[in-house]
């Protein structure tokens, strides 16, 4: 490796097609507390949490493998003492002595997180000021001042990132982050009002064919038109999300069984009389649950993910509820 990108000021890591890392640069192991031993060798999941794996499958690994790059993907890796470090990352594929590699640049985003964690802390101080304004009326002026600065430096490190964090790139609905955050609202709302919901799981069918017959280009058309049908089909409160790969999510808010149903077969209706140019015909599967009172976040979207794969088994294009299993 190179002395200045050695020492660069960013972190440098690179690891092979099956995710074992080859190349690691001092800027990284200092900021984590790791010694090039630690990491060589080992698997780049080895410093991901459950949550940032799910993030790299659904999203670095299609991504690298469709497009060859990855572009500021918001990710956390533990260091040796357990802590969580945010990074952005930039990541891009190629074929080094035959052996595909992937390298990776990280910026650490803590300087932003600290950002929201001084001005939370600086709007209280204002509050607090406003309560004496006789005796701290000077103070609470400064502290105005500091808000507006810290609002215009968190506005320029946040352009772009929000966007990012929420949005899947290629279809430009929203992605399985903003999914997971949206069904842990609704299940609050569940727990306080009763108000019963549903989840879709849908997935197209034969997805590998496409393309592996017309190409990943032509599969890429077919997810953004297919996003594009589901988010026109939907409610106006519904949430549509991409999972990741070929397979989407659809939050149902005030749905029960029976209209979930009624929904979810609707889609199948749509999807297959779409006009579908580039693979001739499409349609999908579609994995129903409704939440109750025993359900979790995990256990919604595993009983969503049985009811598709049952789906799939009596012959696709077609929609199962949990509850008929």
């Amino acid at each position: 490796m190179d002395v200045r990108l050695r020492e660069a000021p960013c972190g440098f890591i690179s690891f092979d097609h099956n995710g074992y890392i080859i190349e690691v640069n001092n800027t990284f192991l200092e900021w984590m507390g790791f010694k090039q031993e630690n990491l060589v060798g080992k698997h780049i999941e080895s410093l991901l949490t459950m949550a940032n794996k799910l993030i790299f499958h659904s999203y670095f690994y299609p991504n690298i493998n469709l497009h060859g790059h990855v572009e500021e993907l918001f990710i956390n890796f533990t260091s040796q003492t357990g802590e969580s470090v945010p990074y952005l990352m930039n990541a891009r594929r190629f074929d080094q002595d035959d052996i595909e590699v992937i390298d990776c640049i990280l910026v650490q985003m803590k300087k932003r997180i600290d950002y929201e964690l001084e001005l939370r802390t600086t709007k209280k101080q204002m509050e607090e000021a406003y309560l004496e304004k006789n005796r701290a009326l000077a103070k609470l002026e400064q502290i105005y001042i500091e808000i507006e600065k810290k609002q215009i430096e968190l506005m320029e490190i946040n352009s772009g990132l929000v966007q990012i964090s929420n949005t899947d790139k290629l279809t430009g609905i929203p992605n399985r982050r903003f999914f997971q955050e949206k069904l842990e609202e609704q299940i609050v709302i569940y727990r306080k009002e009763e108000k019963p919901f549903s989840l879709l799981i849908i997935d197209i069918d034969h997805f590998k064919k496409v393309n592996d017959t017309y190409g990943h280009q032509i599969g890429d058309i077919v997810l953004v038109k297919l996003a594009n049908i589901l988010k026109n089909q939907v409610r106006s409160d519904d949430i549509v999300a991409r999972f990741g790969g070929e397979e989407f999510t659809i939050i149902l808010p005030n749905t029960d069984v029976d209209e979930a149903i009624l929904i979810a077969q609707k889609l199948n209706r749509a999807i297959e009389l779409a006009e579908w140019t580039e693979t001739g015909n499409l349609t999908v599967s579609v994995g129903i649950d409704t939440f109750t009172e025993d359900d979790t976040e995990a256990s919604i979207v595993k009983k969503a993910d049985q009811a598709l794969y049952v789906s799939k088994e009596n012959g696709r294009n077609r929609a199962t509820h949990f509850i008929d299993l």
